[in-house]
Order: C-alpha cells, then sequence, then structure tokens
C-alpha cells in the first residue's frame, strides 16, 4: 500500500495536507508509525477528534457545581480527569463531592433509580455516535431526579468552520469512521460542493487508513471532488435511521463554542423543550461565567485545529504528562497529546 502511495504523491509537486477528525485514526496513525511509510510532503494532520479534549472548559465547571452543591455527578473515565478552569471532576471527588464514573447514561438511570431521594446528573459527553444512547434514555421517561447536562456535539459543523478559516490548510479530510456509522456519507457532501474539499470515510485498521490516504491522493491527482467511502462493511450513505430518527426526537442542534474553538453554529444538542424537565442547566438554573479554557503556556487550542503538533507546545512533556495532564488534550485516550506521549509519535506531521 505504502508503494502505491509514494507512486501517487510523485506526481503530486507540492505539499498535501490530509486532516483525520478521529481520536482513535490519530491513535492508529501514531501506534502504526503510518506517517513514516508515506512521502514526507504528505502530511497527516490531527484535527478536533477527541471529545472531552473539545468540551469546554464552562461545562465542565458546571458539572463541579452541581457535584459540590450534592447532586450525584456521573461521568464516563476520560471526561473524570478532564480540567475546567482550575479544577476537575476527580478533585471534586477528592474534596468530598459524588462523583461516580459509569461505563454508559443506562447505569446513572438506574443509580437514579436507585436512589430516590438524590438527584442524579450524567455529564453526557461525545459526538453523534453517543448521543443516541443518551437520546434513548430520555425518550424511555428516566425518574424525575435524573437530568442530564449535554455536552454532545456534532462533526460537520466544525469541519465547515477549519474548512472557513483562512489559519488552517486542508486539502482532504479522512472522515470519521465511528461517528459515518450513525450519520452516513451524505452529511458531508455539502463541504465538497462548498469548499472542493476531498474526503474519504476511513475504517481503524492501519489498512484501512493507509488506502483512504491513497484515495485521497488519487482523487487530488486525477482533480476529482467527491466523498468517497473506504469503510463500506459498516457506513451506508444514509446511516443508522434509528439512531439519526431518536437523535431527531429527542435534541435540537444550537450554536455554542468549542474548547479552543469560538461559537460554531449549530454544532452543539441540546435537549428539545418537551424534554427539557431533564436538562440539568434549566432544572438548577446553572450559572457559570465564561473563563479560561487553557492553563498559562497551554496550546492545545492550536493542536486541537491541526495547526501544531503536541511537541510544538512548551507543556508537552514537560508539565504537561499523561498521569498528571494540563491541558484537556493529554487526558483522554483519544487525545492527540496523549496519543503522541505514550506511542512516541516523530515530531514530523
Amino acid at each position: 500500500m505504502s508503494k502505491k502511495i509514494e507512486e501517487v504523491a510523485k506526481t503530486l509537486d507540492r505539499e498535501i495536507k490530509l486532516m483525520n477528525v478521529c481520536g482513535t485514526h490519530e491513535m492508529n496513525i501514531v501506534k502504526h508509525g503510518l506517517r513514516d511509510l508515506i512521502p514526507e510532503h504528505i502530511k497527516l494532520i490531527a484535527g478536533p477528534g477527541c471529545p472531552v479534549c473539545v468540551t469546554p472548559a464552562r461545562e465542565i465547571n458546571e458539572s463541579i457545581k452541581l457535584a459540590h452543591d450534592g447532586k450525584i455527578v456521573t461521568t464516563f473515565g476520560d471526561m473524570y480527569r478532564v480540567p475546567g478552569t482550575s479544577s476537575s471532576l476527580l478533585e471534586a471527588k477528592t474534596e468530598g463531592a459524588d462523583v461516580e464514573v459509569v461505563y454508559g447514561i443506562s447505569d446513572s438511570v438506574e443509580m437514579a433509580k436507585d436512589k430516590p431521594d438524590r438527584e442524579v446528573v450524567h455529564a453526557a459527553v461525545g459526538f453523534e455516535t453517543t448521543a443516541p444512547t443518551t437520546a434513548a434514555e430520555i425518550y424511555r421517561n428516566p425518574p424525575e431526579n435524573f437530568s442530564i447536562l449535554s455536552s454532545h456535539r456534532i462533526m460537520p459543523p466544525i469541519m465547515e468552520f477549519l474548512l472557513s478559516s483562512e489559519k488552517t490548510e486542508i486539502d482532504g479530510y479522512i472522515c470519521p469512521g465511528h461517528v459515518s456509522t450513525i450519520i452516513g456519507s451524505k452529511p458531508y457532501e455539502f463541504l465538497t460542493e462548498k469548499f472542493g474539499v476531498h474526503q474519504v470515510i476511513a475504517g481503524f485498521e492501519p489498512l484501512d487508513i493507509l488506502l483512504s490516504v491513497l484515495m485521497l491522493l488519487q482523487q487530488i491527482d486525477e482533480e476529482r471532488k467527491e466523498v468517497e467511502n473506504e469503510y463500506e462493511r459498516f457506513v451506508k450513505p444514509e446511516g443508522n435511521q434509528k439512531a439519526k430518527q431518536m437523535i431527531d426526537k429527542i435534541f435540537q442542534p444550537v450554536d455554542d463554542i468549542w474548547r479552543g474553538f469560538p461559537t460554531i453554529p449549530l454544532s452543539k444538542l441540546e435537549l428539545k423543550k418537551k424534554y427539557e424537565k431533564y436538562d440539568a442547566r434549566k432544572k438548577y438554573k446553572i450559572e457559570i461565567e465564561e473563563e479560561k479554557e487553557f492553563a498559562e503556556g497551554c496550546r492545545c487550542g492550536e493542536v486541537l485545529r491541526g495547526l501544531i503538533v503536541p511537541p510544538d507546545c512548551p507543556l508537552f512533556l514537560n508539565k504537561c504528562k499523561p498521569d498528571s495532564p494540563t491541558g484537556p488534550c493529554m487526558v483522554s485516550a483519544e487525545g492527540a497529546c496523549n496519543v503522541w506521549a505514550k506511542h512516541g509519535e516523530s515530531t514530523r506531521l
């Protein structure tokens, strides 16, 4: 596969930048040394593919406040250590707050049923991949002492923002596999129509990723601009209709910021008015001021935009390490800094 990539790359006499927007793709690119198998002028760039990394500090601060106010706050393992402005849910727990790590939102609902005298709030995080499970639990009418803080975000709007940005240069997208199993290939088509970007939906095996790189280079060489689907064994053009219908039934897209980004139109999922009794922000009238997103010196925002690689940050493997993270990208297993730190990626893109 690498020889075929090299053959096509020889016909392209300029630097080509291909961005992945999936943390699992970046993990496998780094873990298997895929950047070292392609010509140097073909750049594989990591983008905002880690959901907990792009969750704003404000939303983490909301969870911490509720926990300190006596609510049981449940969350996933990755979210547990992500820093807010000055603390994390893990630190809140060490200070006596009731914070529980769960495997899924259904565990949180069961907790609410088992403890009817306590208020249980689930910090719901993730892209279109995890949103259907949250929607399904809300649709089943959980107990009144249960609510969620939605941090669910959707991928195409952030991909559009990056293409609109004057700072980020992208020739092609390696589109996210997990998200695409839900939304299908059609939601990406407007990006190619509007910006002329080349796109390939990729699976997760090393050969999947290398084949997607080859397909993108072939598109560029042949001056074709389209959305191709390398991951046909799981991704259909229409996606998972039932999952999409469940999301549409429960949620509505709203404008909001992403960590490291400004407000992105219609990029976050909020509960519809019919289900707002399960919206913890409205239920408890949480008010959190906009605060600093990153610690002094942290350049996670630029990492998430694909403007720099993790070693360009002065905190990388100095003050910021996997066992003592300063920035959000060092916390999650899907965060670029964590991936590069654990798997020893070279500094070459």
